[in-house]
């Protein structure tokens, strides 16, 4: 490296700037002195700070090089320019010839025309860009990978100034509603269902870190090798609490958890930062960084998901680094709503569980491992609550509906009584429904319809006796693939099957095989992006290209079946070809367990997935193929019309009571009451009363629904008349309209039907 600064020159630049900041005196004073030092210390004209502002503006707060009355004036917007564009991607920028550069925004008041090339990166804290630091020269330098590392440690060191609030209020960064006490209501989505209510506890595990540079690297090995080994043991004992020991897939999630903290390519990247010249805390928050930066260009969900839980290890790790308190719980107001960007599923289990009333999350998705920790744990839990660290303070009084999917944040008086009341409500409908737990779910007039569930967690299986269902219409095996940290073999899919069997006792289950692809995604398997994945390789087609992966999922399904009765479903069947290579994959495991004398299921019937509209128009063909058939009603409607369900502008145009999509199912129903196979359907449609009613007309007798849905679908099917329903659904099956919804709501309402 010709120019620039090497790794000792690094180590100087570091120790003097701690030496700056460790100064009393003003805040602007001391960023002055910094943009000097940094710009002397790495050969540069030009180094300059600008800062994060209300209304997502960067302005230039500090300068050595550019002229000084552009301080506190120039400013860019997030996306503007080189400096915005630095902050909008939070990644770093070396051009050699930054004035042709079409991000290039050209600013008079700083006379920067003369500066060709330019180095930048993100001023990052707790994930978040807060500024961005600029280095810039006259002629055109190519800047080296350890000049760009040595810019982004400086920068970790600016974010604790930045963050102390002296330059730029944290007041200001908060996003305007009016007066700032009204109430705001936040939508998100349903991790966990419930209502709570109590105050806001922000977590916040970002710890300020005061030593930057090592004065004795071997003595940071040694510190951070005690603070891993640490880590390990206080995990293992809180893991080991009684209310969270034991089995299903939050145990799991948590053993995937102890896993990611025994990492060894996570623990030589600290290790190689602490060489480097970093202290050992500062090693750890220099890899987050790094990670954070590549991961928020990935746009699968699961994997991003995977960046809490690194998140909360990092945290977890720099506690013990730095000597904060570990607690072994948290303390917690008497009714506490955790709020927080993201979360670890281990950082949840430090806090008191007692008094733990819900969560609510900035991201978060269905599959987050903190939400499958919560749902055992019985907690209401929101996710994707856009711009919810900057809206909610310290205590302030939070709601949660999570049937709803909604945050109510400093709730007035009226929506505190309302919530009152939706609670009385809530126990009253709680009550009606235990009442009717045992009781079948029959019309007044002696129709009898099967209530089943759709399962996917261990955790979801004791909901067949909280709710009296008549079995498992769907069990998603794709779930535990998603959260194991390697693919599960077949011994570990027959402990799970068997354990599903086993906590279902007489009643039925339907086996789907891995609906992987789309939006189910496994994190040890590479794949090439798609440009749809929804209709691209998924499902049956995967299975089919990975005959053996299928195989071993039917062997497991057999063990687990010994002497039992084994239902399998295969999903998104398009083609009679395709399920008949399935079945005779089938045909071959059953083979292979009759030659090892291994013990056979006691029968085993096999279905497929009505999903795909081509499958409508090769009815008669299938189903002598098939034991039975079930509608997948979620996927059946977005293939239908053409409406991507994960499209928040394309999800809710269409209706499931859509004339279209009743046609569709009337079909189905048909043909197989005329075959005399059994029918039945799963997705969002069947836990929708108006949808159910529909269904009943048209001839469907089993219905499989989130558990939640089962017993308030038992109050709806008990108080209905079918035969009147049947009358009425005649004269308005034929009407024009996009959808009837609205004359099924009438004639309940008319009726008094529990919806």
């Amino acid at each position: 490296m010709t120019d620039g600064i090497g790794l000792t020159g690094a180590r100087i630049l570091l120790k003097r700037l701690r030496n700056v900041m460790a100064r009393g005196g003003p805040a602007q004073m001391r960023l002055d002195q910094t943009v000097k030092l940094i710009a002397g210390e790495m050969v540069a004209e030009v180094c300059s700070i600008y800062l994060l502002r209300a209304g997502e503006v960067l302005e230039l707060f500090a300068t050595e090089g550019l002229k000084k009355e552009a301080v506190h004036k120039t400013r860019l917007r997030v996306g503007e320019g080189l400096v915005g564009d630095i902050a909008s991607h939070a990644r770093p920028l070396a051009l050699a010839d930054a004035q042709h550069h079409p991000q290039f925004a050209y600013r008079p008041e700083t006379g920067e025309e003369i500066y060709q090339s330019l180095m930048g990166v993100p001023i990052l804290r707790a994930g978040r860009v807060i500024g961005v630091l600029v280095i810039q020269n006259r002629t055109r330098r190519q800047y080296s990978e350890e000049e760009i590392e040595t810019l982004e440690t400086v920068a970790m060191v600016l974010a604790e100034l930045v963050a102390s609030g002296e330059l730029v209020s944290q007041d200001e960064l908060r996003p305007g509603d009016g007066i700032a006490l009204l109430p705001i209501r936040l939508d998100g989505i349903t991790l966990c269902p419930g209502l709570a209510r109590g105050v806001a506890v922000l977590h916040q595990p970002t710890l300020q870190l005061l030593n930057l540079v090592a004065e004795d690297p071997a003595r940071e090995v040694e510190r951070l090798t005690a603070a891993l080994s640490e880590m390990h043991s206080s995990i293992d004992a809180l893991l080991s609490a009684g209310d969270i020991a034991g089995h299903g897939e939050h145990f799991e999630v948590l053993e995937t958890y102890r896993l990611f903290a025994q990492d060894q390519g996570w623990r030589n990247r600290m290790m190689e930062a602490v060489q480097s010249g970093l202290t050992a805390e500062a090693a750890v928050q220099k890899v987050q960084n790094d990670t954070r930066a590549r991961m928020r260009e990935v746009t699968d969900a699961y994997l991003r998901e995977r960046l809490a839980d690194l998140d909360d290890l990092a945290n977890r790790l720099l506690r013990h680094l730095l000597g904060a308190d570990v607690p072994s719980t948290r303390r917690l107001p008497d009714e506490a709503i955790v709020v927080a960007r993201a979360m670890g599923p281990a950082d949840l289990l430090d806090y008191d569980r007692t008094r733990l009333k819900g969560l609510v999350l900035e991201e978060g998705s269905q599959n987050a491992h903190v939400a499958i920790v919560a749902r055992a744990l019985d907690i209401p839990v929101l996710g994707r609550c856009q711009d919810l660290m900057q809206k909610v303070g310290d205590g302030d009084p939070l709601v949660i509906d999570g049937d709803n999917g909604t945050l109510f944040i400093r709730p007035s008086d009226d929506l505190l009584q309302a919530f009152t009341e939706s609670m009385r409500q809530r126990l009253m409908k709680r009550e009606a429904y235990e009442a009717i737990r045992d009781l079948p779910a029959v019309t007044t007039d002696g129709i009898k319809v099967d209530l089943l569930i759709n399962a996917g967690l261990l955790m979801d299986v004791p909901q067949l006796a909280a709710t009296g269902a008549a079995g498992i219409g769907l069990y998603r095996t794709e779930i535990p693939f998603m959260i194991a940290h390697e693919y599960p073999d077949v011994t570990r899919q027959t402990e799970i099957y068997s354990k599903v069997l086993d906590g279902a006792g007489d009643l039925p289950v339907i086996f789907r095989t891995l609906d992987i692809g789309s939006d189910k995604v496994l994190p040890y398997w590479k794949r090439d992006p798609e440009e749809n994945p929804a209709m691209g390789w998924r499902a049956i087609r995967i299975a089919l290209d990975r005959p053996a992966m299928l195989r071993q999922q039917l062997r497991a399904m057999m063990n687990a079946a010994s002497g039992r009765k084994l239902s399998v479903m295969f999903p998104m069947v398009t083609e009679i070809a395709e399920f008949d290579s399935c079945r005779r994959l089938l045909d071959l495991e059953l083979q292979r367990q009759a030659r090892r004398n291994i013990p056979l299921p006691s029968e085993v019937r096999v279905g497929a997935m009505v999903e795909v509209p081509a499958l409508l128009w090769q009815l008669p063909e299938l189903l002598p193929r098939v034991d039975f058939l079930s509608v997948g009603s979620n996927d059946l409607q977005q293939f239908l019309f053409a409406a991507d369900r994960d499209n928040p502008a394309a999800a809710g145009r269409y209706d499931t009571l859509a004339p279209a999509m009743l046609r569709a199912l009337a079909e189905v129903a048909r043909a197989a009451s005329e075959a005399g196979k059994p029918l039945g359907l799963c997705g969002e449609m069947a836990g929708d009363p108006l949808a159910a009613m529909a269904l009943l007309c048209l001839g469907y007798r089993a219905l499989s629904m989130a558990p939640p849905r089962v017993l308030p679908m038992r109050a709806t099917i008990r108080g209905l008349d079918f035969k009147g329903l049947r009358g009425y659904w005649q004269t308005v099956r034929h009407l024009d309209g996009p959808s009837l919804r609205s004359a099924l709501l009438d004639y309940a309402s008319d009726h008094k039907i529990p919806l």
